[in-house]
């Protein structure tokens, strides 16, 4: 598991060399190269375009490439030759808009950008390359030639993959903002680089058993504050913790400790930073031109042209670069309802129907959908997330029905619904009861992750446990039953790091998690509770097999208002593998209470949140309870329980 020796590709050319003007008669794009890209369905521009070291008859150098149909002039400018503007240009490659060219002399690890002169009122511009794959670390801006030689240690996992992203897997994920998760306070509060990280990340995960990680953007950003949902390099992971290989190195280990990895790609809008894509060669290149369509008025960052076939190369390029280049699992795709929706954000008369005069977009619905297509083709193994926050149906529906293409869909819903029952005072829950139990009408038109994400820890908002309500014993309560009846729920779970300690500050972007508030039960009681929560979700096919299914979930009783209970049965494909789960949202305990089963003999409690090794007051059932043969809620048996107060009890049958 090493860096791979620095391998250069080796080129003949008929020229001679021309240290001045750049006049290699060489060329990486293929009239099939420009067809595809000028189609919109090249799916590896990577490979193409950008820098790439090579060797020409013997001479080392780079080839560069860059799409800037309406310059005038590109040159390409870096400290190989004291930032001269005009002393290595590039030449058109006929009338493909693509600029390109070979530097003799120009190494791996070159800082460089392209100058462009557009033919638009003679604009000039230092742009950094939107194909590069390393780039300087902010506040710097410009890029490094660099290659993506690696030996991957990983084979084990990639060949069996498909099993642990599968639908009928089950799926953990441990939400993660790289520079914020643990920091070394001894050493100016610095990050961790991408192998340090790779250990204590990997023994984290195992020991908490969630089965995937999501990082928050790793695709470089200028503005740190922006999480990295502002990119600027859409094959180019951030230089703030390591070089490319150090990335890899990190998605390496994570996968030879059996842990997937998903990212967060962000397709719907790009910062307007100059050196960035934005009027990259004096036009709206990347970007729609008109402001109704081309600025995004929440983000103040433009939107990519859909109906660009060019822009949706590099947008499918970039999708794919990472799944390949990194053996990534999957793509968590960002603000999907701001690109679906031409009036998203905007006030009446500040956007553009379609041409039916509609509000949906309609090439970005094509585009999402080819996206879709393209991947699930290539790496039938992986899934692709969505974040839509709307009720646009089919999002994880098949394209030839008329669906979107993606694998899963956040449940944003259950999100709100879920948090704004929680956060209520006990006494009041009774009546917003209906929080708790409208998501099941709606729970198996798509295949749903159940997310308590980043964005619902910051910009005031308070942390999980500082949302929750009563004093300190109480908040702790209600985080461990928030958690356990998420675990009871059809669906995929995600949970933010530091909600599974109980961080009691909102999330900091540029400080360190509160690991020291571990040394405190309540807090290492909650972490265990997740750690045992993902142990059994994972042992126990009842809780994952059939997420997607009505067959694999039933009510016992949505309707006790009066107490604030809900009861419900998960149920695997296996006849017999059934789990009744009781959750109890009020402070008050209920000895005697009663649920409906459709099997007798033993129930096993594997799970009680109120056990004393949680922090909670230690009432339960002794283990198991068995069951009458009274009939009750429709079925022909019933278990006498004692239910904890602000408690989960989960039971599984012996039979």
């Amino acid at each position: 598991m090493t860096e791979g020796k620095d391998k250069r590709k080796e080129v003949s050319s008929k020229d001679k060399i021309n240290t001045q003007s750049v006049r290699y008669d060489i060329s990486m794009l293929s009239n099939d190269d420009l067809f595809l890209f000028n189609e919109g369905s090249h799916y590896r521009l990577y490979e193409k375009l950008g820098a790439h070291p090579l060797t020409v008859d013997g001479v080392e150098g780079t080839y560069f490439a860059v799409w800037a149909p309406n310059a005038k002039q590109v040159s390409v400018m870096g400290d190989f030759n004291s930032w001269d503007k005009s002393s290595h240009p590039l030449r058109p490659k006929g009338q493909s808009g693509v600029w390109e060219g070979f530097i003799p002399g120009v190494a791996k690890g070159t800082i460089y950008k392209y100058y462009v002169v557009s033919h638009h009122r003679g604009y000039c511009v230092e742009k950094a390359d939107p194909f590069a794959f390393y780039s300087e670390t902010p506040p710097k801006t410009a890029s490094i030639a660099w290659d993506l030689d690696y030996s991957w240690g990983d084979q084990a996992w990639m060949e069996k993959r498909r099993t642990h992203n599968a639908l009928d897997a089950p799926i953990s994920i441990y939400e993660v903002h790289l520079g914020s998760w643990q920091r070394v306070p001894e050493e100016g509060n610095r990050y961790l680089s991408y192998r340090e990280l790779a250990p204590r990340l990997a023994e984290y995960l195992k020991q908490l058993g969630f089965t995937h990680v999501e990082f928050l953007p790793v695709m470089e950003h200028p503005f740190y504050g922006s999480w990295g949902y502002q990119s600027t390099g859409y094959f180019a992971p951030t230089s703030r913790y390591g070089i490319p290989q150090d990335f890899m190195y990190l998605v390496d280990y994570l996968h030879q400790h059996d842990i997937g990895v998903i990212l967060d790609w962000v397709p719907s809008h790009f910062p307007n930073d100059e050196h960035g894509l934005g009027y990259f060669d004096g036009t709206h290149l990347y970007e729609h031109g008109d402001p109704r369509q081309g600025i995004h008025p929440d983000w103040n960052s433009f939107i990519f042209n859909y109906g660009r076939q060019e822009v949706r190369s590099f947008l499918l390029s970039s999708a794919l670069f990472w799944l390949d280049k990194y053996h990534v699992d999957g793509l968590r795709v960002d603000a999907v309802a701001s690109m679906l929706y031409l009036d998203y954000g905007r006030k009446e008369g500040d956007w553009i129907p379609n041409q039916y005069g509609g509000r949906e977009n309609l090439e970005a619905i094509a585009f999402l959908r080819r996206l879709n297509e393209a991947i699930y083709q290539e790496k039938p193994d992986v899934q692709i997330i969505a974040e839509e926050s709307t009720a646009w149906p089919m999002v994880s529906r098949p394209t030839y029905v008329g669906g979107l293409g993606f694998g899963l869909k956040w449940d944003m819903g259950w999100m709100h619904d879920t948090l704004e029952y929680m956060t209520k005072d006990p006494v009041y829950r009774k009546y917003h009861h209906n929080n708790l139990t409208f998501r099941l009408i709606y729970a198996f038109f798509e295949n749903f992750v159940l997310p308590l994400s980043h964005d619902e820890v910051v910009h005031g908002k308070g942390s999980l446990l500082g949302k929750m309500p009563g004093d300190d014993w109480q908040k702790f309560a209600n985080l461990r039953l928030l958690l356990g009846s998420m675990y009871a729920q059809p669906g995929k779970k995600l949970l933010f790091m530091g909600g599974e300690f109980g961080q009691w500050r909102e999330w900091v972007h540029d400080e360190s998690l509160e690991w020291h508030l571990l040394q405190y039960l309540p807090h290492s009681g909650l972490q265990r509770w997740v750690s045992d929560l993902n142990r059994v979700y994972r042992s126990q096919p009842a809780l994952y097999q059939v997420d997607f299914d009505s067959a694999g979930f039933e009510w016992v009783d949505c309707n006790d208002v009066e107490h604030s209970v809900i009861s419900l049965i998960r149920k695997g494909r296996s006849r017999d593998d059934i789990i009744a789960v009781v959750c109890n949202f009020t402070p008050m305990t209920h000895f005697n209470y009663r649920i409906g089963v459709p099997q007798p003999g033993f129930w096993r409690e594997l799970l009680n949140s109120d056990a004393r090794e949680y922090g909670g007051s230690g009432q339960g059932n002794l283990g198991r309870v068995e069951a009458a043969p009274i009939p009750l809620h429709g079925r022909p048996y019933s278990l006498t329980i004692t239910l904890p107060p602000l408690a989960a009890v989960f039971f599984k049958s012996s039979q």
